[in-house]
């Protein structure tokens, strides 16, 4: 038998294998915070574009003018609003979340309504996609599934420092 032959052998292909099988398991946890970091600011992004087109159609039309802290009780779906804003006040009209949960909107009267409206919001459910509530408790949270709540013109309610599952 020939000894001299050439290739790598079982033990060392075997280190080679758990080497990456650890930079694997270091890497995925960070890689995958990441990707939820990216979902929470694009939909935050977006919540400013909706806020941004609703103020300047607010400048039209004179309503949804005044700050709030608690949120409208009137639901509004996305077709309606997108129909009211789009393409006259934003290009296109973000349908859904960073996490493609549906968004939550609230008036405190009706889009349609002789009324005007003085307080709006834009609520994401997170990643979980579930609406905790009319009340929100404002400030910073450390959670992705937390509500991210725009109303009048600032976050209630927004992602802030190191995020947990």
């Amino acid at each position: 038998m020939r000894r001299n032959q050439k290739g790598f052998t079982l033990i060392e292909l075997l280190i080679v294998v758990a080497i990456i099988g650890i930079l694997a398991a270091i890497a995925i946890p960070n890689l995958l915070t990441a990707m939820q970091r990216s979902k929470q600011k694009r939909t935050m992004a977006d919540m400013r574009t909706i806020a941004t087109a609703w103020e300047a159609r607010a400048t039209d039309v004179n309503r949804y003018n005044a700050a709030g802290v608690t949120l409208p009780t009137v639901s509004v779906s996305a077709a309606t609003l997108g129909n009211y804003l789009s393409p006259t006040y934003v290009k296109t009209f973000p349908q859904r979340d960073g996490w493609g949960n549906n968004w939550n909107f609230w008036l405190d009267q009706g889009m349609a309504t002789a009324t005007a409206a003085q307080v709006y919001a834009i609520v994401s459910g997170g990643k979980d996609g579930t609406f905790q509530g009319n009340n929100p408790t404002g400030g910073a949270t450390t959670a992705f599934d937390c509500d991210i709540v725009y109303s009048n013109g600032t976050f209630i309610q927004y992602p802030e420092g190191v995020q947990q599952q």
